[in-house]
């Protein structure tokens, strides 16, 4: 199935839309971005041009998506989303040429009115819970709320909190309430157990 677009959205020529991709009311995509397939943006989402955006990805309303952001494959942002690009704004001041790259890896959640600061890597299934600030970069499978954000726990793919403190012992595991997937802790890094 082709992409489509709402008769209120702007589709600009160049842009790349995989199959089955859906652009809601309101919302403007620019001729630079690269969309995979199976995404959905809501209402009133901007896409910039420097913006790689993998398959699977839901943006709900009032996001936008700046220039030096990549969303990878399976990638949630709740409504009203932040992103930055620049690091010390001033109108008076020209930056673009001093974007910083943000990368949300792999089914990575990122709650409502979150807000990612630039420069940061949110990690493969990592929770941004709503509200929070994220500054710095977020561990894999990691749980992170408050302003500033810190990590407060650790989530399964399938989005359940797992029975992990948050500064757990190397070789501690816990399983998925919902699907019974095992996860340990390894050097301070969380890893799915092949099953």
């Amino acid at each position: 199935m082709q992409a489509w677009a709402h008769d209120t959205a702007i589709v600009d020529a160049g842009a790349q839309l995989g199959e089955d991709t859906k652009v809601w009311h309101f919302s403007h995509v620019c001729a630079g971005a690269r969309v995979g397939e199976r995404c959905s943006f809501g209402q009133n989402v901007f896409i910039a041009n420097d913006v790689v955006i993998g398959h699977n990805v839901k943006i709900q309303n009032n996001v936008s998506v700046y220039d030096a952001v990549t969303l990878e494959d399976d990638v949630f942002c709740g409504p009203s989303v932040v992103f930055t690009n620049v690091h010390n704004p001033r109108a008076a001041v020209p930056r673009k040429a001093e974007y910083r790259r943000t990368t949300i890896r792999r089914g990575a959640t990122l709650g409502a009115n979150a807000t990612i600061v630039c420069g940061a890597t949110v990690g493969a299934w990592a929770f941004v819970g709503a509200g929070a600030v994220v500054t710095r970069d977020v561990p894999d499978f990691a749980l992170v709320t408050g302003v500033p954000a810190r990590q407060t726990g650790w989530m399964s793919r399938h989005g359940e909190k797992l029975a992990l403190p948050v500064r757990a012992v190397d070789g501690a595991e816990a399983a998925c309430p919902a699907t019974g997937e095992r996860y340990r802790l390894v050097a301070g890094r969380l890893t799915l157990q092949a099953g």
